[in-house]
């Protein structure tokens, strides 16, 4: 072996490997031998592998319960997939796969040693769930809604039974976590709130019967109309007083200015005054009967007669029980026109103060029927909009409790938004241990193995291989080398001597 500062030819590399090459053999047999028996005592592991499919499904769809309705993706793509991933490998979905298939034949060494060691079923159980646990792989492929499912066991067809479980199961616990179970509850608000919508209608259709209100709007209008034809009637008879008043000052005015009396009356005068007063006094009675015939005799139209009647008579009564006057002195006619027009209009005063009294009190009746109705008519809308809300109420929890029904549904058969690409299968061909490439990195750790370690018994041994060691580092040139025979009676360290026994050196 050359020493540090020499570099090593092919010669020397091929007369180190001649020399040990039982070292080599040796040290490659034994590297070549270990891994294979190694190899053929490791068991097998089969790994049965499941494809899933995630995709957008009602699951994935926010609906707002209260307000608006609509309906929006609450989850990206990687989101719902890395939800999924976190479902699968959740702890109580693998006890319950460990627990239906049972420990002792997951692992029946790990469950007879715990059985040995006195431990109970769950205890088991809760042992073989990390091991479970540890041999399962779930991963989503990338840029894609794919979920791969696999599993590792010495058994194939348990590998491929517990990857199977595990998606049935996964896929209901799937069902579990994204439904919510509130069919039962809108059934019992729908109830509730039909009851409600049936207690409106039954007090908006009693207040309706009650009240008469049937037509609101149109028996407002109705009074509206009546109001404003008596309200129009009461201020043209209020003008109309206006103006009768003003007539009868402007008509006593002028009585006052005009002498009652007048000189050189005659009688055929005077009676012709009298005649005239008894006609008036006869009509006045006339319409007295008829009034009499259509209102009380408390009415004022009745009383404003009689009092006409009263003034009549009296008047008739002076121009009888003065006889001097009616014979020295005669009534003014225009006077007397004055008078009787004053009469007529104090009458037609009266008439009209009696009308407008009239209409006062309908207008009244009106605006008292008015508030009434403006009252109703607000309890009404009352009423309908209760009967409105209930019935909305009533409507949206009718669609929920439709909807939840239809979700139970799919839930019950199992309509979810997983699909399975393809079913685990019994492996044909364990995943490890890799016995061909384990044997073929045996041959090739072996041979290194072996070379390394004749390099380094040719770095510890003292002695020189070939003359040209000897010459590189003694500077000496060699004469001859003869080939090394050991002789019987040569001891061990003897033989062992090289070429620094043999080897002749001679200088120069």
């Amino acid at each position: 072996m050359e020493r540090k500062g020499t570099a090593v030819t092919l010669r020397d590399f091929l007369t180190i490997v001649f020399k040990h090459k039982w070292k080599i053999l040796t040290t490659f047999a034994a590297m070549v031998v270990t891994v294979t028996i190694a190899a053929m005592t490791i068991p097998s592991m089969y790994q049965a592998t499941s494809t899933l499919l995630v995709k957008f499904g009602r699951e994935n769809i926010y609906r707002s319960e209260v307000g608006e309705r609509g309906a929006w993706v609450s989850l990206s793509h990687e989101e719902m997939v890395n939800s999924e991933i976190q479902i699968l490998t959740s702890r109580d979905l693998i006890q319950k796969v460990v627990e239906t298939i049972g420990p002792e034949v997951l692992y029946p060494e790990m469950a007879r040693k715990g059985q040995e060691g006195g431990k109970s079923e769950n205890s088991l159980v809760s042992a073989a769930v990390p091991a479970f646990k540890g041999a399962l792989s779930v991963e989503g492929l990338k840029k894609s809604n794919v979920i791969q499912v696999s599993f590792l066991h010495e058994n194939p067809l348990i590998a491929a039974h517990a990857v199977n479980l595990l998606v049935d199961l996964f896929r209901e616990k799937h069902l579990q976590v994204h439904s919510d179970p509130k069919s039962s509850f809108l059934e019992q608000q729908l109830k509730a709130y039909e009851a409600g919508l049936k207690e409106s209608e039954d007090s908006l259709e009693m207040y309706r019967r009650e009240h008469q209100a049937f037509s609101l709007p149109e028996q407002k209008t109705l009074l509206l109309q009546q109001r404003t034809q008596f309200d129009t009637t009461l201020k043209n008879t209020r003008n109309q007083q206006e103006e009768l008043r003003k007539k009868l000052a402007a008509l006593k005015a002028e009585m006052r200015r005009v002498p009652q009396d007048i000189p050189l009356a005659t009688v055929t005068d005077r009676h012709d005054v009298v005649d005239n007063i008894k006609n008036t006094l006869l009509n006045l009675q006339l319409k007295e009967q008829d009034l009499l015939m259509k209102y009380t005799p408390d009415h004022p139209m009745v009383a404003n007669v009689q009092k006409e009647i009263r003034l009549a008579k009296e008047y008739l009564k002076r121009q009888e029980e003065d006889p001097k006057k009616v014979q020295t002195t005669g009534k003014n006619i225009v006077h007397q026109e004055l008078e009787k027009e004053v009469i007529k209009t104090q009458a037609e005063l009266s008439a009209q103060e009696a009308k407008a009294s009239a209409l006062s009190i309908q207008v009244a009746h009106l605006d008292k029927g008015l508030q009434e109705l403006a009252l109703r008519e607000k309890r009404l809308e009352q009423l309908l909009r209760g009967r409105e809300i209930n019935e909305k109420n009533y409507r949206t929890y009718l669609e929920k409790a439709e909807e939840a029904r239809i979700v139970d549904d799919m839930n019950n058969r199992k309509m979810a938004n997983v699909s399975i690409v393809q079913q685990a299968a019994a492996p044909l061909h364990p995943l490890k241990p890799k016995r061909n490439i384990y044997i073929a990195f045996s041959f090739l750790f072996g041979a290194i193995g072996g070379l390394g370690f004749a390099f380094i018994c040719e770095y510890l041994t003292q002695g020189f291989s070939t003359p040209e060691q000897v010459e590189r580092r003694l500077g000496l040139r060699t004469l001859i080398a003869l080939p090394y025979r050991p002789l019987p009676h040569d001891s061990e360290s003897e033989r062992k001597g090289g070429v620094r026994h043999r080897a002749g050196v001679g200088g120069c």
